[in-house]
């Protein structure tokens, strides 16, 4: 499914018979809403079932310095750093990264 995806997971999740339903889910998408999402997919994401989001190293930039980033870098940086430091402490996900191009996370839903 490719489309805006905030307004249509709402749409999904409509629907009770839906939730618990999808076995994968990717994530590429505008990553100030990564939280936003993570929510919205738990519910839709069977337990067993994946969440990967794309872009999770951005660049290297959580690693580095602030002050040494674009602009660009440093408006979306925060938003990753708290995806992670959720995803961290998230009792209901096992999580991975995978360092293949600009970092995967990978997110196994527990329950």
């Amino acid at each position: 499914i490719h489309s805006p995806g905030i307004p249509y997971l709402d749409e999904l999740l409509q629907d009770p018979k839906v939730e618990g339903s999808f076995d994968f889910a990717f994530v590429d998408a505008d990553k100030e809403n990564y939280l936003n999402y993570h929510e919205r997919l738990l519910r839709l994401v069977k337990v067993g079932g994946l969440i990967m989001y794309d872009n999770t190293l951005w660049g290297g930039s959580l690693a580095m310095d602030e002050s040494s980033l674009s602009e660009h870098m440093k408006k979306t940086r925060p938003n990753l750093l708290k995806l992670q430091e959720t995803l961290a402490i998230d009792s209901r996900v096992e999580i991975s990264q995978i360092f293949i191009a600009d970092g995967v996370t990978l997110c196994r839903r527990l329950y």
